[in-house]
């Protein structure tokens, strides 16, 4: 069992059905989003726990609570298999985003959220050497977390040829890249974005079919692994919403 802090997020959870073993809110006024979140646990049978603010500080272990947590079961990773086999929109071309090694929960949050608002169809991430999907990442993610599929593999490499048999095209987010502007992006695409260091590894660098960039003209030549996810997402969309 994990904890989720933060009315947002616990906000997200309640909407989309997560599976919530009871929420702890701090004693004092209802206002705003904390009268939802009551309303909604008690519309799902949901047991709400009224406690001292202390305690909820203790419970949250530091985190920004803003009068609430929710005890849920933790996060159901999806099968790559199930991940695939997806019901998909004839109109819209598969879209996946694979990190490699990804280390910051804050990064893997924020780009779970943009998948969301893009509307990928999963996350895949690797169970070796990148963060999972955490109380932190939850609430980066503002509870995107709850509606984005994350598929965990043991091989980054060995699942970007699963996907190219299925076909897939796999883009690699990497500044030797091509201006992802000239680039069609319309077809099934798994997007490939690096670690916050070292970018691409080799051998994942080398299974992409093309690299891909975004064109800057600051002094600063590189930009935030969440940051360039979120363009390159952008892209996606844009470029399928023109065609559509």
């Amino acid at each position: 069992m994990s904890d989720i802090v933060g009315r947002q997020v616990v906000l997200e959870a309640l909407r989309s059905g997560q599976e919530i073993n009871k929420i702890v809110v701090a004693k004092g006024p209802r206002q705003g989003s904390i009268r939802e979140i009551l309303a909604l646990a008690k519309e799902q049978g949901i047991v709400v726990q009224e406690v001292e603010r202390t305690i909820l500080d203790k419970l949250s272990e530091g985190a920004n609570h803003q009068g609430v947590l929710a005890q849920i079961a933790g996060i159901s990773y999806v099968e790559l298999d199930d991940l695939l086999a997806k019901g998909r929109d004839g109109d819209w071309a598969p879209f996946l985003v694979l990190l490699d090694g990804i280390q910051d929960p804050h990064n893997l949050g924020s780009i779970m959220r943009s998948g969301e608002a893009m509307g990928v169809d999963g996350v895949i991430i690797p169970k070796r050497r990148a963060v999972p999907v955490t109380q932190t990442v939850m609430k980066a993610s503002a509870g995107a977390a709850n509606y984005v599929p994350v598929c965990r593999v043991g091989n980054l490499a060995t699942t970007i040829d699963t996907l190219k048999k299925v076909g897939y095209w796999i883009v690699g987010a990497d500044m030797e890249g091509s201006t992802c502007f000239t680039q069609d992006l319309t077809g099934p695409i798994a997007l490939v974005i690096g670690s916050e260091g070292a970018g691409l590894s080799r051998l994942v660098k080398d299974k992409c079919d093309f690299l891909s960039s975004v064109p800057m003209r600051g002094a600063i030549n590189s930009l935030n692994a969440s940051v360039a996810a979120a363009l390159l997402m952008f892209e996606v969309v844009r470029q399928r919403s023109v065609l559509s």
